[in-house]
């Protein structure tokens, strides 16, 4: 297949069996955060595996780790000489949590608007459908020799993946490696992901008093750990919002312009609510270190008690721009709590887990040739080089096991995709652009 049209075509005939695969793959729920489905992670990986079979794969395996989720690796040859391209999804997913937020039942894919609803259905089963509509673009004609790498535990981590990868080194080595877990700048802009934040969690726990007081007989000489941890949260940032814990790495960030009216819109942000911090939105989104607290152990409210409490604890999530590393970062966040805990309070901190950031070196062949085919599957709009305010860690060990390759992150998701929440949701036009330009990149690899 030469032609531009010739492959637009065949996008077109294929997507109609590629979207029913997807289908069929959403209805499991191999939720891998859920032991109770751990069987439906396995069946996941068997429905993967027989979709790679159906192609003629030559070679089609599940594999797993002490314990960990299955994975899917299969090969199949390309013409002699031709540039190897290992094409990476994952087929686990997130909880769908309570029903009754969704609109639809979250393992019953549904079609609203334009947009198929599921757990699933963009992140990042489409992943894996994308993969194979490519691949069923090109037929038995294929242009380049392509290895498959369908994950079964992203969502809880990788933890097993870095073994995988040594396990399975010279099976998975490509030239050219395309992860489907990103997304899209906007409906109808194309992106190539170019940085992630890294990811350092940890629990922080202040103890003032061995148990609970009377606060009226010992109140205005005994601190509560409440308001002891509400000042150690709050020397996290100065009054602008920024990030006060001195030594962590920051960076300049792609020239992309971030409307203010969007901005408000994506980020659900309540009305009135100011942004933290100074400097370019997209510099505080991708490149620049933030804090958040995402949870609290204390007395609730409702039905508490008139005394001082003990001891509480937060769970502090930090992420770390590209260029730190989690080492750094873990030992600059220590060093500020302990500087900060006042009144001579127990402070403890336990590590929950890190991943590293990941600045990729979107320049050469490939990226040349990714570029031209997004631009030809959106219709002459060039991708925008985007970075990523959340970590993908498992980037970093692709980067570090495979030095040499080309690592293109792409996806299928888009800003209104809700991945992760409820009415998670794949756009089905953006869809069919993704499948276009994957089957062109393949084109053009072939080419090199």
């Amino acid at each position: 297949m030469t032609s531009v049209e010739e492959i637009r075509g065949k996008v077109a005939e294929v997507l109609p069996g590629v979207r029913k695969d997807l289908e069929d793959l959403v209805r499991i729920e191999s939720v891998s955060a859920d032991p109770a489905r751990r069987g439906e992670v396995q069946r996941s990986a068997e429905a993967v595996a027989e979709l790679f079979r159906a192609e003629r794969f030559d070679s089609v395996e599940i594999v797993s780790h002490d314990g960990g989720a299955p994975a899917v690796i299969a090969h199949k040859r390309g013409p002699e000489g031709a540039p190897t391209v290992l094409l990476y999804a994952h087929h686990d997913v997130q909880p769908e949590n309570d029903h009754a937020d969704w609109d639809s039942a979250p393992f019953e894919p549904t079609e609203r608007d334009g947009r198929l609803y599921a757990r699933g259905a963009a992140d990042d089963k489409a992943g894996i459908a994308a993969h194979l509509g490519a691949l069923r673009v090109h037929g038995e004609d294929l242009p380049v020799s392509v290895k498959m790498f369908i994950e079964g535990e992203e969502e809880v981590g990788s933890e097993t993946l870095p073994d995988l990868l040594k396990a399975h080194q010279d099976r998975l080595a490509a030239d050219v490696i395309v992860i489907a877990d990103s997304g899209n700048w906007d409906i109808g802009v194309p992106a190539l992901t170019t940085s992630l934040r890294g990811l350092v969690r940890v629990d922080v726990e202040v103890r003032t008093l061995t148990h609970a007081v009377h606060s009226g007989m010992w109140g205005g000489l005994v601190p509560d750990a409440l308001i002891t941890l509400s000042r150690v949260i709050a020397s996290l940032h100065d009054e602008r919002g920024n990030v006060a814990v001195a030594g962590l790495h920051s960076g300049p960030a792609a020239d992309v312009e971030y409307p203010e009216e969007r901005l408000r819109a994506e980020s659900g942000a309540a009305p009135g609510v100011e942004w933290i911090g100074d400097g370019p939105v997209v510099e505080r989104l991708w490149t620049k270190p933030s804090i958040s607290v995402t949870g609290l152990d204390a007395p609730k409210v409702a039905g508490a008690s008139n005394t001082l409490v003990p001891a509480a604890r937060a769970k502090i999530s930090m992420r770390i721009a590209p260029g730190d590393t989690t080492e750094n970062a873990l030992a600059c966040l220590r060093a500020h709590l302990e500087s900060h805990v006042p009144w001579g309070a127990t402070l403890g901190v336990t590590v929950v887990d890190t991943g590293e950031a990941t600045a990729i070196d979107a320049t050469g062949p490939a990226y040349d040739a990714a570029r031209a085919a997004f631009t030809e599957a959106w219709d002459g709009t060039s991708p925008v080089d985007m970075g990523v305010g959340g970590s993908i860690p498992f980037i970093a060990e692709f980067l570090e096991a495979f030095p040499q390759a080309s690592v293109l992150v792409t996806g299928v998701e888009d800003p209104d995709t809700r991945a992760h929440g409820a009415n998670e949701g794949l756009h089905l036009a953006e869809f069919e652009r993704v499948v276009l330009a994957e089957a062109l990149l393949l084109h053009q690899l072939g080419r090199l």
